[in-house]
C-alpha cells in the first residue's frame, strides 16, 4: 500500500459538516485571536503614524489591481517610462469576479468586498490546512499547523486584499479532497485555485500525481481492489482547466498565442530563471556591511526551507502534499519576480509546516501556547511595521 492508501486506511467516515467544525473550532478559534491581535497592532501603529490601516489592507499594491480589473474588466495597462508594460491581464479572475459579485449583491464596494473575501477565505484556509494535517498526523498537529501558518511573519497579507488567502483555502482543501478519495471535488477545487493564482499548476499537478499514482498501483496489483474509475479521470481532467482557459483567453486577447500570457508577465519582469536573478540579488548583498547581513538572512531562510522540505520527505507525507510544496517553493524562489514579494508567495506552502507543528505538538499545552502567543506577538508587530513601510509589493 503507499503511504496515502496507509493514513486513509481504518479510518472512520468523515464527520458530518457540524461535526467537522466542532472538530476545528479549537483551530479556528485560535487562528482568529491570531489574525485579529495582527489586525490590531496594524490599526494602533497605523494610527501612530496618521495612516488608515483599512487603505493599507485594502488599496495598495495588487489590491488596487484587483479591484480595477472588477470594476472596469480587462484591458488597462500602465507603461513605465523604460518601456515595461504592466498589464492587468497579469492577474487572475477568480478574486475581482468574487469582488465584482459581493459589490453587486450588497452595498460593499469592490474593496470592501475583498476585503471580505480576503477574511473569509483566511478562515477557510485555516480550515483546510487543519484538516490536511488533522488526516495526515491527527487532530493536535492540525490545531498547530493552522496557528503557524496564522504567525508566519508576512501573515497580515491573509487579511489584505490579495489572492493568497482564497488560493491557499482552495488548494488546502482540494489536497484534502484528494487525501480523502474525493477526485471530482478535488479536480473542480484545483480548477478553481487555477483560475486564482498561476501557482495554481501545482495544486494541478498534486491531482495528477494522486491519480496516476493510483492507476499505478492498480496496474501492478493487477487490478486488485479496484482500478481508478470515471470520477479519477474527471478529476484529472477538470483540475487545470481554470488555469488553461486563462492562460488561453490571455493569449488569444493579445493575440500571441498560447504563451501571451508570459509575454504580458515579462511586461512585469516576472518570469522563471532557475533563481538566477535571485542569486544575483542575495549576492549583491554582501557588497556593504548592513546589507551583508540581510545576505546572510536570505541564505538563512532558503537553507531552511529545504531542510523543511527534506524533513517533510523523511516524515514520509503524502506524495501530492510534497508535490504540492515543491512546486510552490521552486517558483516563488526561482521566479525572477520582485525579491520583496517572495515571502508571501512561499505562504501558500503549508505542508512545508507540518514538521514545526509537529514538534510543536509534541510541547506540554501550557509551553506550546505561550510559544504561539509570543511568536504571534512577534508577527503582529512585523506585520504593523512592514504594511507601514515597504510592504508586500
Amino acid at each position: 500500500m503507499t503511504d496515502l492508501e496507509t493514513r486513509t486506511a481504518g479510518r472512520p467516515g468523515a464527520p458530518g459538516p457540524s461535526g467537522a467544525l466542532r472538530r476545528a473550532a479549537p483551530a479556528l478559534l485560535g487562528y482568529a485571536a491570531v489574525r485579529a491581535l495582527g489586525l490590531l497592532a496594524l490599526a494602533l501603529w497605523s494610527a501612530a503614524r496618521d495612516k488608515s490601516a483599512y487603505s493599507l489592507l485594502t488599496a495598495r499594491w495588487d489590491s488596487l489591481w484587483y479591484t480595477r480589473v472588477a470594476e472596469l474588466g480587462y484591458g488597462y495597462e500602465v507603461r513605465l517610462p523604460n518601456g515595461d508594460v504592466h498589464s492587468n491581464l497579469a492577474f487572475f479572475p477568480l478574486l475581482p469576479w468574487l469582488e465584482r459579485l459581493g459589490a453587486a449583491v450588497s452595498p460593499l464596494s469592490y474593496a470592501d468586498a475583498g476585503f471580505v473575501v480576503s477574511l473569509l477565505a483566511s478562515l477557510a484556509a485555516a480550515w483546510g490546512i487543519f484538516a490536511v494535517a488533522d488526516h495526515v498526523y491527527g487532530p493536535r498537529a492540525g490545531v498547530c499547523a493552522a496557528l503557524l501558518w496564522a504567525v508566519l511573519p508576512v501573515g497580515i497579507v491573509q487579511s489584505m486584499a490579495y489572492s493568497e488567502s482564497l488560493f491557499t483555502a482552495l488548494a488546502a482543501w482540494s489536497l484534502y479532497a484528494v487525501l480523502t478519495g474525493r477526485w471530482v471535488t478535488a479536480g473542480a477545487l484545483a480548477a478553481l485555485a487555477g483560475l486564482t493564482r498561476p501557482v495554481g499548476l501545482a495544486v494541478t499537478a498534486a491531482v495528477w500525481v494522486a491519480v496516476l499514482t493510483a492507476f499505478a498501483r492498480s496496474r501492478r496489483e493487477g487490478g486488485a481492489g479496484g482500478a481508478p474509475g470515471a470520477r479519477h479521470l474527471l478529476g484529472m481532467l477538470l483540475a487545470p482547466l481554470g488555469a488553461a482557459g486563462y492562460v488561453l483567453w490571455v493569449g488569444h486577447r493579445t493575440g500571441k498565442g498560447p504563451l501571451g500570457y508570459l509575454d504580458v508577465q515579462a511586461g512585469w519582469r516576472n518570469g522563471f530563471d532557475g533563481g538566477a536573478a535571485f542569486a544575483r540579488f542575495v549576492v549583491g548583498k554582501f557588497t556593504s556591511f548592513p546589507g551583508a547581513l540581510a545576505g546572510v538572512g536570505l541564505i538563512v531562510g532558503v537553507a531552511l526551507l529545504v531542510w523543511l522540505y527534506v524533513v517533510c520527505v523523511r516524515q514520509r507525507q503524502p506524495l501530492p502534499l510534497l508535490v504540492y510544496a515543491g512546486i510552490v517553493t521552486v517558483l516563488a524562489l526561482c521566479a525572477s519576480s520582485y525579491f520583496g514579494s517572495k515571502p508571501r508567495l512561499l505562504m501558500p506552502a503549508f505542508p512545508l509546516l507540518f514538521p514545526l507543528a509537529l514538534g510543536l505538538a509534541r510541547l506540554r499545552t501550557g509551553r506550546a501556547a505561550a510559544v504561539v502567543c509570543a511568536v504571534a506577538a512577534a508577527s503582529a508587530v512585523y506585520g504593523a511595521f512592514w504594511l507601514n513601510g515597504s510592504g508586500p509589493p
